[in-house]
């Protein structure tokens, strides 16, 4: 069952328009892949990949220029000493859980070295968040094949969201969390550029929920949805946040863009609490950097003053990615029985209707 995504509730996040998919992969060229692993034999499984390729071929040598933030840093992101020593993005990048980056990073370094990608170095990049509430994750489920279907299923287009991929297992303000994306369309004199969002929703309580600023967490009725999360949780929360755009940005660019993803996540209520990994990463599709050139190249680069446009886009973006997440996912039984619990779609509504958000 394909639940509704938060603007086909009638709630719209932010003024600025989406790409025609309101997807990370309205960005052109920026391609999505997820391989889910839902079993009980021989363990409660509920995780998964999520490959994310910044190019449609080859983005092993036609780098693109990137930069991370760590908002939290208690969580995992590999290659991120490279990347913000060099400012280039070299691989693509796999989503999973906590106890499986070790082998999605054997995973992508052997699949590189197969197709002749990585004849000597490299350092992907792999980036994860805590499911173990609901995934055994001490069985070590995830294979280096499975992390190869993730790859080559990679696609352009409409991006699952939910209970998916790397995000199957995870809990988003005490629901069910996971997979969620979102676009928008920026307009500056430079010209019209897209920037896109994919989370990894792991994140934050449910009192601290909002939407397009209402307290909806504080507003819930909790007798009719229980949150068993909340008594056994450990005290730590993450996210992941991986922003693509086609607007020309040099490294220090995609810093400063990665950096305002914490706006978005502000608006939903995340906190970055001391436990928490949240890893952020951006990177820009306009100029190609081949790895292997020996000659000076030119880079293109968007005005300071015109990233304004971008940060308000990001924002909304991130915003949004998280309630899609929040949307698409769910109830899940897992481990141990424990249960995650769907946000009630209807209350939400009803709650926004009360506010004149509807």
């Amino acid at each position: 069952m394909i639940r509704p995504r938060l603007r086909d509730l009638g709630i719209n996040i932010g003024v600025l328009p989406t790409g025609p998919n309101n997807a990370i992969t309205d960005v052109e060229g920026v391609l999505i892949g997820h391989k889910t692993l839902i079993y009980d034999e021989p363990s409660i499984t509920r995780t998964g990949v999520t490959a994310v390729l910044p190019r449609p071929v080859d983005a092993w040598k036609d780098y693109a220029c990137a930069g991370f933030f760590s908002f939290n840093g208690a969580g995992e992101m590999t290659g991120m000493h490279w990347l913000e020593e060099s400012g280039l993005l070299t691989s693509p990048i796999i989503l999973t859980n906590t106890f499986e980056v070790g082998t999605a990073f054997q995973a992508l370094m052997a699949y590189g070295r197969r197709r002749g990608y990585i004849p000597t170095f490299a350092l992907p990049v792999v980036a994860e968040t805590w499911d173990g509430w609901l995934n055994d994750a001490g069985a070590f489920a995830i294979a280096q094949e499975h992390v190869v279907e993730a790859l080559e299923s990679a696609q352009t287009g409409p991006v699952a969201e939910g209970n998916v991929g790397g995000g199957t297992g995870m809990m988003c303000h005490d629901f069910k969390g996971g997979i969620g994306t979102a676009s928008r369309l920026a307009s500056c004199p430079c010209g019209d550029f897209t920037v896109g969002v994919l989370v990894q929703a792991n994140h934050g309580d449910r009192t601290d929920l909002r939407v397009d600023g209402v307290p909806v967490g504080k507003v819930l009725d909790y007798t009719r949805i229980p949150n068993p999360w909340a008594v056994t949780r450990p005290h730590s929360s993450s996210i992941i946040i991986i922003v693509a755009t086609d607007a020309p940005l040099i490294p220090t660019q995609c810093q400063r863009l990665a950096r305002h993803a914490t706006i978005g996540l502000a608006r939903d209520g995340g906190m970055g609490h001391n436990g928490s990994g949240d890893l952020f990463l951006a990177f820009s599709t306009a100029n190609h950097i081949m790895g292997d050139s020996e000659d000076p190249f030119d880079v293109c680069m968007l005005p300071h003053p015109q990233m304004n446009v971008l940060f308000d886009a990001l924002a909304e973006a991130v915003e949004e990615a998280i309630l899609n997440a929040l949307c698409a996912a769910e109830t899940m039984t897992g481990f141990r029985g424990h249960t995650a619990y769907a946000l009630p779609q209807d209350e939400l509504q009803s709650i926004m209707r009360g506010y004149r958000r509807l």
